[in-house]
């Protein structure tokens, strides 16, 4: 059970829904793990991860890259104010992919969040080979972002496992109500499940 998880936008509760499925899928037996490859700003997400992961892991291992500053990561780079060590993610991925039998790991931002000037999260994942979860927040927007995202994700030559719908908030409205219906219908990736406001754990054999 190997996942890259990325989103339709920052702030669409990657962090959440990745510890959601690191926990549900462990207590299903699996030795599953989560990791970040890029950190930007507070380390708070990759902290979540290794909490949710279980004993023996280190927060350098699931999270080889941390970047203090709170921007895109090719910001960082720009200013000069970091360096991002690409074989130091690539080493820490395939340590990870060896000694577990299942992995989780989340981007940071969206498919195309520049790393590089000409290397993007989406690059990354394609380095990776695992197939995409897309995790998106039922709003407004949703279904332009979605389409989008699915439709890079494709073209890179990658699979779309399926599309994670997060309500941080109860539906409300035309659009929450009804943007799963209408994904449904204009994506072949399944819709493998909703998620509600405050939700603690994921029925079984879903992913």
């Amino acid at each position: 059970m190997n996942y890259f998880v990325t989103g339709t936008d920052t702030g669409v509760g990657k962090t959440y829904v990745t510890c959601l499925l690191v926990r549900s899928l462990r207590r299903a037996g699996l030795d599953t793990v989560g990791m970040k490859p890029i950190c930007c700003g507070e380390r708070s997400d990759a902290e979540l991860l290794l909490e949710a992961s279980g004993p023996g892991l280190a927060l350098d291992e699931i999270n080889p890259v941390w970047l203090e500053t709170p921007a895109a990561p090719y910001a960082a780079v720009r200013s000069g104010l970091a360096a991002i060590d690409l074989e130091l993610i690539r080493r820490a991925f395939a340590r990870l992919r060896a000694t577990h039998r299942s992995l989780l790991v989340e981007g940071v931002g969206g498919w195309r969040t520049p790393i590089g000037k000409d290397f993007f999260m989406g690059d990354l994942a394609r380095e990776f080979g695992l197939p995409v979860l897309v995790v998106v927040r039922n709003r407004l927007g949703a279904l332009n972002h979605t389409l989008l995202t699915v439709e890079r994700i494709l073209a890179d030559g990658l699979k779309c496992g399926g599309i994670i719908l997060n309500n941080a908030e109860p539906p409300d409205g035309a659009a929450t109500t009804t943007n799963r219906a209408v994904l449904e219908d204009l994506l072949q990736a399944p819709i493998l499940f909703e998620i509600g406001p405050g939700q603690t754990s994921l029925p079984l054999g879903v992913v």
